[in-house]
């Protein structure tokens, strides 16, 4: 079977650094070699630089962002515990569904999709919650929220905030904002293929956190001494899961990557080539979707215009371009693209290329 190259420019899984797609092809190391551990101990360093914290728990969870909210969720909140969430598309919707499963009271406060979340509302949703959360950068609308203001104004709550699609994409910084736990997956911005969640929790989260979780997976009190954590104690490792050993070789060359270019200059080349792409779109005559101010620079929703097939488009970039661009989501599934340059796709040949072929097809429709 050929293996097809495509240019993907959704919301999911982008063009790897070209670094990290060497780390895979590279052969494996058994999860408890030496080399591994000490391969996995200076990837956790490396996410602590990239989410800029002195977080001793920060570690790549073995599954994706998903399970990485699910992480947060069940290692912090159980029955009755309130939890105040920020919801202005698709993954706010998905924290109020997780916080539920474990049983806690949800308040949710919504924001219509496409603006941002209303820092005063979320805060004032509950006198005494015990976690308050929210997506830094809703990815299906392309929206950045406050999370920094959100984190300064939590009082005595924890604050979580969803990071998928801004670690190393815009300005974030863990420590200095407050923030109390987050989680991230590897093919957005970081540019690894997707199949582990970033995770950082600091001490005052662990001190309030939930002894015996619903998950034995993701557990966090059984995961830290397999990062190390019963090692800095003088306890030793301790075994839990067989760690994906080629994914985390591949996430320690992405974020290498990441670093030799220098944070500061990876945000900087996000922001520049999403503007550049929003400018050309708007060029063209397309209205985006998400509100002026508070875009994402590394996933802009354009609207549908009247008369023209999505799903046509779409198809079209993708036969004839091999590019992909994403749909919207929930009722805005048929009207918006969602287009992402994210990790090594946000250089200015891809904007060029998705602006020549855009505009091509749409001439014809």
């Amino acid at each position: 079977m050929s293996v097809v190259a495509r240019t993907l420019l959704g919301p999911g899984p982008t063009n790897p650094y070209p670094e990290a797609t060497a780390a895979l092809a590279q052969p494996l190391l058994g999860h408890l070699d030496p080399a591994f551990l000490a391969l996995l101990d200076e990837t956790c360093d490396r996410l602590r630089a990239v989410y800029r914290t002195d977080n001793r728990r920060t570690l790549p969870l073995s599954a994706t962002g998903s399970a990485g909210m699910e992480a947060a969720f069940v290692n912090t909140v159980g029955p009755g515990d309130v939890v105040v969430v920020g919801v202005n598309g698709l993954f706010g919707v998905r924290m109020c569904d997780v916080a539920a499963r474990c049983g806690a009271e949800v308040v949710r406060v919504d924001a219509i999709w496409g603006h941002p979340l209303d820092v005063d509302a979320v805060l004032s949703a509950h006198p005494a919650p015990k976690l308050i959360a929210a997506v830094h950068a809703e990815t299906s609308t392309g929206i950045r929220n406050d999370v920094a203001a959100l984190a300064a104004g939590k009082g005595d709550a924890l604050f979580l905030a969803d990071c998928v699609t801004s670690l190393a994409g815009i300005e974030l910084a863990v420590d200095d904002w407050g923030i109390d736990l987050a989680y991230s997956g590897t093919q957005k911005c970081i540019g690894v293929a997707p199949g582990l969640s970033p995770f950082t929790i600091n001490d005052r989260a662990w001190e309030r956190r939930i002894e015996r979780p619903q998950s034995w997976y993701l557990d966090l009190g059984m995961l830290g001494g397999y990062v190390g954590e019963a090692a800095s104690s003088g306890g030793g490792r301790t075994y839990h899961h067989t760690a994906p050993t080629a994914m985390v070789a591949s996430l320690h060359a992405g974020l290498g990557r990441v670093l030799e270019e220098g944070l500061d200059s990876v945000i900087e080349r996000h922001a520049a080539t999403g503007a550049a792409l929003q400018d050309g779109l708007q060029a063209m005559g397309l209205e985006l979707f998400a509100a002026q101010g508070h875009r994402l620079p590394e996933l802009t929703t354009v609207r549908v215009p009247a008369g023209v097939d999505s799903l046509a488009v779409r198809g079209e970039l993708l036969a004839r371009y091999n590019i992909e661009i994403g749909a919207g989501a929930g009722e805005s599934a048929a009207t918006v693209w969602r287009i992402g340059l994210m990790g090594y796709n946000a250089r200015p040949d891809i904007v060029t290329l998705i602006l020549g072929a855009l505009g091509e097809i749409l001439r014809r429709s």
